[in-house]
């Protein structure tokens, strides 16, 4: 189960950052803002402070005490990139995805996204601190993908912790949709991928409408899953459709259940997410946002659910702002946003 605040594993398998990690180096100051611009955004809290962590240049963030006014700091988040990922996927430098961040066993895990556009030649990083100021250490890929060998793309990570205290990596963008695996103690790969949310079947993705956003990926328009849990139910929550499109975007968030971490995940009217269910929960009401999508749930307190996500702003011509929405529950258990 996902939390705002967590329980966890030990670190096995992490090592120091290496001198030819590629380094980063700002000069602004922070500055204060009750509007942030932020792209992809999961959540953090400890000693008191929100931390808000989000796609950027060595993962941009922000903090808060009150989820109101946001402090976003100038330097990046991981401020040493490891040299493996630049060998292991070609044209990544600094531009970080999608990051997730869970505590475990008395340890903070980051996963965080390398790729390129349109490209699922892509791996999924790990690093783990005792504490979310750091030192943080490299723990090397969790999973990897290639381009021509596999049928999905290792981005987009959310890790979700079973009833049971086992830990699982869900992830995945467009190709054969969405990934989940069992991990090991040390957070990496205990089982082999299994696809849980699909549009269309890989079949017959050809046919599906050509991706507007590059020639070179797929046309199976989901991604960005994140798993929560509530009231004996895990709840899969995916971004439909296109992102990254400032107010030309089409992003939404469809969501389905099941009584297992492995699913099935079946929607309200009970079609199984892998042959394209899914229940809408937020989208662009054309108004205040142009589209909304890529989302993270928490329990921030007891019976107070947290939604987020970006929304492409319509009054700031599609720029990424952060939306947050008080989750409620209806009388048969499906979410409703406030």
């Amino acid at each position: 189960m996902k939390k705002i605040i967590f329980t966890g594993c030990l670190l096995l398998t992490c090592v120091s950052m290496t001198a030819q990690s590629q380094q980063l180096r700002y000069r602004q100051q922070p500055f204060q803002t009750d509007t942030v611009m932020t792209h992809d955004p999961v959540m953090a809290f400890e000693d008191g402070t929100y931390y808000l962590l989000s796609t950027g240049h060595g993962v941009q963030w922000a903090t808060s005490k009150d989820r109101k006014t946001w402090t976003v700091q100038p330097t990046p988040f991981i401020k040493d990139i490891p040299q493996w990922t630049q060998d292991s996927v070609p044209g990544f430098k600094t531009h970080v995805w999608a990051p997730d961040i869970i505590r475990k066993d008395g340890l903070w895990w980051l996963a965080y996204s390398c790729s390129t556009f349109g490209k699922n030649t892509s791996a999924i990083g790990l690093m783990a601190s005792e504490r979310f100021s750091g030192p943080w250490r490299d723990c090397g890929p969790i999973v990897c993908s290639k381009g021509g060998r596999d049928e999905w793309n290792a981005i987009d990570p959310c890790f979700i912790v079973d009833d049971g205290g086992t830990p699982w990596l869900t992830w995945g963008s467009f190709w054969d949709g969405i990934q989940l695996a069992r991990l090991d103690h040390t957070m990496h790969l205990a089982s082999k991928p299994v696809t849980i949310a699909r549009r269309v079947a890989l079949r017959d993705t050809l046919k599906a409408e050509p991706n507007p956003t590059s020639k070179y990926a797929g046309r199976n328009a989901i991604e960005a899953p994140f798993i929560f849990c509530h009231g004996g139910y895990y709840y899969l929550l995916v971004s439909w459709d296109y992102c990254c499109r400032g107010a030309k975007s089409t992003y939404r968030v469809a969501v389905g259940r099941s009584k297992t971490v492995g699913g099935p995940y079946l929607d309200r009217k009970g079609k199984d997410m892998r042959q394209g269910g899914g229940t809408i929960l937020i989208e662009g009401d054309k108004q205040e946002f142009e589209a909304m999508g890529h989302c993270a749930a928490y329990h921030v307190a007891e019976g107070d659910d947290l939604f987020i996500c970006h929304g492409y702003s319509t009054k700031m011509k599609g720029a990424a702002l952060l939306v947050q929405r008080r989750i409620t529950w209806t009388a048969d258990g499906w979410p409703e946003l406030r």
